[in-house]
C-alpha cells in the first residue's frame, strides 16, 4: 500500500530517505531553501520524516501540528538534544500528543544508504500498531526495520554515541592501536548502559541496533562526522568544533541531566572539548588513573 510521505530536510539523511523511498511511495520534500509552503506540504501527508536536527523540531512541530492529517505519523531520525536539553523523542512527545509519533535509531550512515548498502533501524513508536506501516513503507529497500519498545532508551543511545565516537577518532589519529579500540568499546558500552538506565532505559536496549550497533558504526565509520572530529582534535585542529556530540556535552552540563563525573570516559570527552589544547594531558591523566585502578565500573545505580 502506497502512502504519501513528506521528507523534512534535504541534507545527507534527507537524500538517503529519498533514495530509499522515491520509487516506492508518493514523495514530497521540504527544506528551508525551497519556496514551497511547509503547512501546505503537510496537509494530506500520511508519514512525515524529520530529517532535520533536533534543534529544529520544536519550531517545525508548532507550525505543522494544526495541519496534520488524522492518523498521520511523525517519525524523527534526529540524534541529539535541543536547546531545552530534550531528545527528539521527548520533543515529539511533549508537543505532538495526541498525534502519532516515533523515532528511528540505528546504523544508518547516509553515505552508505545512497550507495545501495544495507542499513538497520530500531523503530520506537507512540502507537505500537503503526510498526506494520513503517515496515511496509521501506519494504523492498535496503533499510531493515525492527520494532523497539524502549523509546527513551533508544533516543538517548543515539544521543550519547556521538560523544564517545569523538574519542574513537582521537585514538585512531594518535595510532593508539587495536587494544585501545577494544578498551574504548567495552568502557563506552558500560558507561552508556549505566547512563541510560539511570535515566529510565531498559537494561537490554544498549545491546540493540540503536545502542551497540550505532555506537560501533559511528565510532568506526570514515563517514562519521564525530569520528572525523576526534581525528581533527588529535591533529590540533581545534577550530569550529561543531556537531551533535559537542552540543550534547553543553546541554548535559547546562541542565545537569546526569552526574557525568561518575563516568570517566564521558568526563574525558567533556574535558577535551572544553580545552582541546590540553588533549594529550587529559588523555594521559585518564590512562594514569586506569593504571592506578582508580576508576570503578559504572553502574546503573548512579543518579543525580
Amino acid at each position: 500500500m502506497k502512502r504519501r510521505v513528506l521528507i523534512l530536510g534535504y541534507g545527507e539523511m534527507g537524500h538517503a530517505m529519498e533514495y530509499l523511498l522515491a520509487e516506492k511511495q508518493p514523495l514530497r520534500i521540504w527544506h528551508r531553501a525551497h519556496q514551497n509552503n511547509l503547512e501546505e506540504e503537510v496537509v494530506g501527508a500520511q508519514v512525515i520524516l524529520f530529517c532535520v536536527p533536533v534543534n529544529a523540531h520544536a519550531e517545525i512541530i508548532q507550525r505543522i501540528a494544526p495541519y496534520l492529517a488524522t492518523g498521520s505519523l511523525c517519525l524523527s531520525i534526529a540524534k541529539g538534544l535541543d536547546e531545552s536539553g530534550r531528545t527528539a523523542a521527548q520533543t515529539l512527545g511533549d508537543m505532538l500528543h495526541p498525534h502519532r509519533y516515533g523515532i528511528m535509531c540505528g546504523p544508518m550512515i547516509a553515505e552508505e544508504i545512497v550507495q545501495g548498502r544495507y542499513a538497520f533501524a530500531d523503530v520506537a513508536l507512540s502507537h505500537a500498531q503503526d510498526f506494520d506501516m513503517v515496515r511496509a513503507l521501506f519494504q523492498g529497500s535496503t533499510l531493515i526495520c525492527k520494532q523497539a519498545t524502549d523509546m527513551l532508551g533508544s533516543s538517548w543511545l543515539g544521543v550519547l554515541k556521538n560523544v564517545y565516537a569523538i574519542l574513537y577518532g582521537i585514538a585512531e589519529a594518535l595510532k593508539l592501536g587495536d587494544n585501545m579500540r577494544g578498551h574504548l568499546m567495552v568502557t563506552a558500552t558500560a558507561e552508556i548502559s549505566a547512563i541510560t538506565q539511570s535515566l529510565g532505559a531498559d537494561t537490554q536496549t544498549v545491546y540493540s541496533d540503536a545502542g551497540l550497533g550505532d555506537l560501533l558504526t559511528t565510532a568506526s565509520s570514515e563517514h562519521s562526522h564525530h569520528q572525523q572530529l576526534g581525528r581533527r582534535l588529535a591533529l590540533g585542529e581545534v577550530f569550529e568544533l561543531t556537531g551533535e556530540g559537542v552540543h550534547t556535552l553543553k546541554m548535559i552540563e547546562k541542565f545537569q541531566l546526569f552526574d557525568s563525573r561518575s563516568y570517566p570516559l564521558f568526563t574525558l570527552a567533556t574535558r577535551i572539548i572544553a580545552q582541546p589544547e590540553q588533549l594529550q594531558i587529559r588523555l594521559q591523566e585518564y590512562l594514569n588513573h586506569l593504571k592506578m585502578g582508580e576508576f570503578a565500573r559504572p553502574t546503573s545505580n548512579t543518579h543525580l
